[in-house]
């Protein structure tokens, strides 16, 4: 209903007008009614709106419980236009229009003089209110029409409290003449408008709402009882709400609108409070923080009337929010609609105490001790100056203040001045500054409060509850001036009071946009391929050239045929053609084949095959007239015909012949065996197993990736560089080519490029936890504290996943469903309590309190029953040393059980101490995770920088730390330094078989043989086993061949083979079996290794010696050739095969001359 503003109304006024209602059970349109004006002028330091909770367009009327079940229908129509286009540009008046139509059924007591009006306020001042409407005895219902309007300033303070204020619309009952004297009026109803739409841009808004309604006796008569016709059937009592907002001009613009931004504040409850905040009857509990709303100012949030509850149960879950005090609300109205307050894990918060040491302690504060709830939410709306400002101010300072204040009244504080007291959490606002971050909760521990403490960590100096509470402590302060000696007393208990309850504070901030907007996905992927174009797909068959090409080879596969064929029919299919010469053979097989009529049939077939190859192939389609010309295009024809014709034949040849046995290996098998040839320093052999599995699937990006970390750990980063640069191409999902294109990115200082390629592969899952981890190194090197927080969080968080997902699945399936149950719970017990009678507001508040603490107290019972069992055992799985001083929290075992099992076993508990140190030790972090796989891939200088951020997380030279820094040191050669870590190691840990194997391997390759045995037994021993027993196995087996033990060496190359078959343990196999005269077993074995690899020469040097052994010379020089060819270098078995060639021929000779004796 649009209102115009009266001609005499002065600037700054709010205009009410009260239409004369007529209700029907069906709504008349609003412009039908007459209309009566009243206008209410404002004073000069007057404030036109009351603070409150906003919610997007949601309007919520209540009705009193002795008035609501007379409510037939009711409708609230706001309409909020401007008065004037020049009043709305200038100060944005706002003209809010409210039709009321109520409907009431009576009984037999009913009056007609009962009266009733509508009374409309903002800010606790009354805008005016309607007249008394009598009842219209021939409907029995009441009618109104009542509008209003009020002014507010385009100044962005303004529009900031705008954002904070409350429209209600009170329905009161107007008693008549004999209960006058008890109470004049009384509250049917209340409808409670959100202005917060008008600030987001929008110019219309319409809402309907349903209302539920009591069944309770009324109180507008002693008999006035509801109609029990059908039409007054509780479904047809439900009333409904209609809401409709109209705007004609917007008070912040579409482009302002698109920088501002609204930031909720949500303080729930205070644990673990002092025991003086719950000893005095008539203490306050209030909190405070202090946010700016406009680019100058700072807006006090204060939170006030915070209710002690008792320790013994749970918060509930799914409790709903409030919005801050107003006397004049209904306690229906003081929860804001929609918004619920979640139980979440406390490994999933943003604040204090977040460790597992910490988790017993936080499970039973919010079981078993006192806490005071506030669980209220206040709403800031910030403009773009506003939120620059927060940005600001967060990355200057990431630590705000919290303050906490209990107080009692005057007579108590005189009496007992201890009992107040002042504590201060500072809230980590810094997560609000991560890319795409909205919203924050966790808990922040209180301190006691100190100036000093305020400015060192929050850098400001003025406690704002003081500077509240200046004016009502002065009088007492003057009073109090010669007992100064007092207040030290009362800080110093305060300070020891938050020292031994340990009270912490949970809080919620969220934001409507983020202060750093999240790179999207689109613009992810087009800097992706800006940097790496991706290759075309291959096509979906061969082009026309490619066809011209196969057809030509079918026609002389073809024309191959036929010829065999006649020369079969010539000379016969055994016979040999030595004999016969190339002219006659020629001339005799056309002969035959012209005969037959073979030769024109296949030569128009090779005409067609040749002019195809012509057309698409050499692209001629129109003729040549030019004789050199055609000379040089027959030429060229001509030399293509002829290698296209050698192509032919030699495929023929290879489908004739039997394929290499090296195309039996399996992908799998060439990838392992070019890890082992790293392993054992043989880079070129490992080069050409990862070119071999290139060329066989050039589409698989692993292998281009393989091939990449290999050039790495040869040193060639250039071509490592385009190896995963190729990969990418191939597959930009490739999280392993991703996280190396970064690596080499930043290896080069090409920043940027590196924050792609990392933030790429930080959005998969493989190799996530390596992603933001180096992501987080890049941003520590560039000095950006908060995004490399952010990347090691997200590490940790990844990394918690990783190594237990069934547990992490499990935690929010329960979650969801307890969640959803209790959602429904309570949606249903809200729906039972509108249906059902009330009597009295404290006696729903009272039952509801005791039914969900007895609730709570069954399910507690319960669910602590079952996480104890679960925390204990992960207690000794995941304990740290520090966490001794924690678990004192928990309940001990009884003294008795620790007596008679230390005298069963005194060593009992030390070992299961030592074992819990170890698995401590032995945990990974994301920088160890990090580090192994840049040191797969031959990134030293990265993972250097991983090790020492592992070193400075972990605080020491853990067992982890040490067994890397001795990986790193072998790959750079340096077995002197990586001894002495594994010698550390060995200190904290000397059961740790990696630890042992490394070791071996260090003394291995310093040519320490038998003290490498001592360290590969030792590993071996040990269970678990090294990452790589296979390697180890092989080693020691070496070792056993030096010094002659062929029998341990057979042992533990046939324990090589049976867990890594290779070319070396066969070979390593077949060796000590010719040592030891088993010269049949040692062939099978050198064949196998032959078979896996043809070109080591160790393997063909060996089979001629067993070969030689069996009296075969001819089959053994030509293995001895072969080795000559794959360049033997050893040169005592060179000089061994010479022996036995000499001894072999001798003694073929004496033979000889023994045969030919008489």
């Amino acid at each position: 209903m649009d209102t115009p503003r009266p001609a005499d109304t002065p600037p700054h006024t709010v205009t009410v007008t009260v239409p004369r209602a007529h209700a029907l059970k069906q709504t008349p349109p609003p412009h039908s009614f007459p209309e009566r004006t009243f206008v209410y002028q404002l004073g000069a330091a007057e404030n036109p709106l009351a603070p409150g909770a906003i919610r997007d367009g949601f309007v919520q009327f209540v009705g009193a419980p002795a008035r609501l079940p007379f409510l037939r229908h009711l409708t609230v129509l706001a309409k909020i236009v401007a008065i004037s286009a020049a009043d709305a540009k200038k100060t944005g008046t706002l003209s809010i229009g409210v039709v009321v139509r109520m409907e009431l059924f009576t009984g037999k007591g009913r009056k007609a003089e009962f009266q009733s009006f509508v009374k409309v306020e903002v800010d606790g001042t009354v805008l005016g209110e309607s007249e008394k409407t009598a009842l219209d005895t021939s409907h029995n219902c009441f009618n109104y029409e009542y509008s209003c309007s009020f002014q507010c300033s385009r100044d962005p303070q303004a529009i900031a409290e705008l954002a904070r204020k409350l429209l209600i619309v009170t329905v009161m009952d107007f008693l008549p003449e004999e209960k006058k004297a008890e109470v004049r009026s009384s509250v049917l109803g209340q409808a409670v408008l959100d202005l917060l739409p008008v600030l987001q841009g929008r110019t219309s808004l319409s809402r309907r709402v349903a209302l539920g309604s009591g069944a309770s006796r009324g109180a507008l008569g002693s008999g006035a009882v509801l109609s029990t016709s059908p039409e007054t059937s509780p479904k047809a009592l439900t009333p409904s709400l209609d809401v409709e907002v109209d705007v004609s001009e917007a008070l912040v613009s579409a482009e302002a609108l698109s920088s501002c931004n609204l930031l909720r504040v949500t303080l729930e409850t205070a644990f673990s409070v002092p025991e003086s905040w719950t000893l005095s009857s008539g203490s306050s509990h209030t909190a405070a923080l202090e946010v700016p709303v406009t680019a100058e100012r700072n807006q006090l949030l204060v939170f006030g009337a915070g209710a002690v509850r008792a320790g013994g149960a749970p918060e509930p879950d799914g409790r709903q929010k409030k919005r801050p005090f107003l006397p004049q609300l209904l306690p229906e109205n003081t929860f804001v609609p929609g918004a619920f307050i979640r139980s979440e894990s406390i490994q999933n918060e943003d604040g204090e105490l977040t460790s597992e040491e910490d988790r017993y302690f936080r499970e039973e504060a919010e079981t078993k001790k006192n806490r005071v709830r506030w669980d209220v939410e206040m709403c800031c709306f910030l403009n773009g100056d506003a939120t620059d400002r927060l940005r600001g101010t967060i990355t200057k300072c990431r630590l705000w203040p919290v303050e906490l204040m209990s107080t009692v009244s005057d007579k108590m504080s005189e009496e007992n001045p201890e009992t107040s007291s002042h504590g201060v959490a500072f809230v980590d606002m810094g997560p609000l500054l991560f890319p795409g971050a909205t919203r924050i909760r966790g808990a922040s521990c209180v301190q006691p409060f100190s100036s000093k403490l305020l400015s060192d960590k929050a850098k400001r100096s003025v406690s704002v509850l003081k500077e509240r509470a200046k004016g009502a402590a002065a009088a007492r302060c003057s009073s109090a001036a010669p007992g100064s000696k007092k207040a030290t007393g009362r800080k110093g208990s305060a300070r020891r009071v938050f020292s031994e309850s340990r009270t912490y504070v949970l809080l919620e901030l969220s934001l409507e946009k983020p202060l750093i907007p999240k790179i999207s996905p689109e613009e992810l992927s087009r800097r992706l391929k800006a940097l790496v174009p991706p290759k075309a797909p291959p096509p979906e068959g061969p082009s026309k050239a490619e066809r011209a090409v196969q057809n030509f080879h079918v026609q002389v596969a073809e024309l191959l045929s036929c010829v065999c064929e006649q020369v079969e029919a010539l000379y016969g299919a055994e016979r040999s053609l030595s004999h016969v010469k190339r002219e006659q053979l020629r001339a005799e097989v056309m002969g035959g084949l012209s005969a037959c009529g073979t030769y024109s049939a296949v030569k128009e077939q090779l005409k067609l095959a040749v002019v195809r190859m012509v057309r698409h192939k050499m692209q001629r389609t129109h003729s040549i007239n030019h004789p050199r010309q055609l000379q040089d295009f027959v030429n060229k024809l001509y030399v293509d015909l002829v290698e296209e014709m050698h192509v032919a034949l030699y495929k023929i040849d290879a489908d004739e012949e039997d394929v290499t046995e090296d195309f039996h290996l399996s992908q799998a098998q060439l990838r392992d065996f070019a890890k082992e040839a790293q392993c054992v320093g043989d880079y070129e052999l490992a080069l050409q197993y990862y070119q071999e599995l290139l060329v066989r699937n050039p589409s698989d990006p692993q292998n281009k990736c393989d091939l990449g970390s290999h050039y790495m750990l040869s040193g060639h980063f250039m071509k490592a560089r385009e190896c995963f640069h190729d990969a990418v191409a191939t597959d930009p999902a490739h999280q392993a080519s991703l996280v190396m294109c970064g690596v080499l990115a930043a290896m080069l200082e090409r920043h940027s490029d590196a924050h792609t390629f990392l933030e790429q592969a930080a959005a998969l899952q493989s190799f996530g936890v390596e992603a933001w981890t180096l992501r987080g190194l890049l941003h520590q090197s560039q000095e950006e504290d908060i995004l490399c927080e952010r990347a090691f969080l997200e590490a940790k968080k990844l990394l918690k996943v990783k190594e237990n997902p069934k547990l992490m699945q499990k935690s929010t399936e329960k979650s969801t469903e307890k969640s959803t149950e209790k959602s429904t719970e309570k949606s249903t017990e809200k729906s039972t309590e509108k249906s059902t009678e009330k009597s009295t507001e404290k006696s729903t508040e009272k039952s509801t309190e005791k039914s969900t603490e007895k609730s709570t107290e069954k399910s507690t019972e319960k669910s602590t029953e079952k996480s104890t069992e679960k925390s204990t055992e992960k207690s000794t799985e995941k304990s740290t040393e520090k966490s001794t001083e924690v678990v004192t929290h928990a309940a001990p075992p009884p003294a008795e059980h620790q007596q008679e099992s230390n005298k069963e076993n005194p060593n009992s508990s030390h070992k299961k101490h030592e074992a819990e140190e170890q698995k401590i030790l032995n945990r990974p972090s994301i920088y160890t995770e990090t580090v192994s796989f840049l040191l797969q891939n031959g990134a030293l200088q990265l993972a250097e920088r991983a090790l020492a951020q592992e070193l400075l997380s972990s605080g020491g030279h853990t067992v982890v730390y040490l067994l890397h820094r001795a990986r790193l040191h072998l790959h750079k050669e340096d077995y002197c330094s990586a001894l002495a870590s594994l010698e550390e190691a060995l200190e904290h840990n000397d059961e740790n078989a990696e630890a042992w194997a490394l070791k071996g391997h260090c003394q291995f390759l310093q040519r320490s043989f038998s003290a490498a045995q001592e360290s590969y037994e030792c590993s071996l021993s040990i269970q678990p086993p090294p990452h790589e027993p296979g390697l180890v196995l092989l080693r020691l087996g070496r070792i056993c061949q030096q010094q002659g033990q062929f029998e341990r060496a057979k042992v533990l190359h046939l324990q090589a083979c049976e867990r890594s078959p290779s070319c070396l343990t066969w070979l390593g196999l077949g060796v000590a079996c010719y040592r030891l005269g088993e010269l049949s077993l040692a062939e099978s074995a050198l064949t196998e290794a032959n078979h896996l690899n043809n070109q080591n020469p160790e393997v063909w040097i060996h089979l001629a010696f067993v070969y030689l052994q069996s009296d075969r010379i001819k089959e053994a020089e030509q293995f001895y050739e072969y080795a000559q060819r794959f360049k033997l270098q050893n040169a005592a078995l060179l000089r061994e095969y010479t022996h036995m060639q000499d001894h072999a021929r001798f003694s073929s000779l004496a033979r000889c001359f023994e045969g030919a004796a008489p």
